[in-house]
């Protein structure tokens, strides 16, 4: 890969990371439900959860592909399947009534780490020919 696309890809997989960790923190936290009363919008508390999850399943699609074009894009792209797979874990985690949320985001954060672990290693395959 050339230099020249290094830094934004670095910038790509910084943004993921950044919006994933603000999702996750708006998320399991009673941060944003403590500014939303303070600043007197506690009517828009109950449908937080339909916008921050969704985000953060968006996040963790970006840090993905932030770590398929980082590792010299091995393979097809695979925005398609990103794009489903965050559609589908928000769909069921609104489907269950958040009853899994931890665990339903966990299992994404897990995927997104063994996809950026089989980047590394694929990488190291192909670098070694």
């Amino acid at each position: 890969m050339n230099d020249v696309t290094q830094p934004q890809d670095n910038k790509l997989l910084k943004r993921g990371i950044i919006g994933s960790m603000i999702a996750a923190v708006c998320c399991f936290t009673p941060l944003l439900v403590i500014a939303f009363v303070g600043v007197g919008l506690s009517g828009l508390i109950g449908g937080l959860d339909y916008f921050l999850f969704p985000m953060l399943f968006a996040s963790l699609g970006v840090v993905a592909y932030a770590l398929y074009v980082r590792s010299g894009q091995i393979g097809p792209s695979p925005k398609t399947t990103i794009a489903i797979l965050a559609l589908a874990f928000s769909a069921v985690l609104i489907w269950l009534e958040f009853k899994y949320a931890l665990r339903i985001s966990f299992a994404a954060v897990g995927l997104v780490a063994l996809y950026g672990f089989y980047l590394n290693s694929a990488k190291t395959r192909n670098a070694a020919r």
